[in-house]
């Protein structure tokens, strides 16, 4: 599950200064809080696959982290996506280190994955 973000881009951040050196960086940071749940493989990743290899504009920056694995990088990670609640599967862009656009597990689940591929690229072409 790891393997399928970073075949495709993504930067896997793995504690918390990966997300401190990451995240408030200049430019736009798509964080995808990766996790094990159905609606995760089942639509999660492979929308955020979508959005990314499909779209024209994109993030400056493709992350992941994996909640349940990358423990410290994820909660590292959710101190910059307040007032949001801890949430995963989680898809975040972020533009200069702050939150530009979410998506949180109840916007995912019972989604199909070209749904949030589409909801993904919206946002890239008004951040990115």
């Amino acid at each position: 599950m790891k393997a399928e973000m970073t075949s495709h881009g993504f930067t896997e951040l793995l504690n918390p200064a990966d997300v401190d050196s990451t995240l408030p960086k200049a430019g736009t940071t798509l964080l995808f809080i990766n996790s094990v749940c159905g609606c995760s493989a089942g639509t999660a990743r492979p929308g955020v696959i979508m959005a990314v290899t499909e779209s024209a504009k994109k993030p400056d920056r493709l992350t992941t982290s994996f909640a349940g694995f990358d423990i410290d990088a994820v909660k590292q990670a959710r101190t910059y996506l307040a007032p949001y609640p801890p949430s995963s599967p989680s898809i975040v862009l972020l533009k200069d280190g702050k939150v530009v656009h979410m998506i949180e597990r109840h916007n995912i689940e019972g989604r199909p994955a070209q749904m949030i591929a589409a909801n993904l690229k919206q946002a890239f072409e008004t951040y990115c």
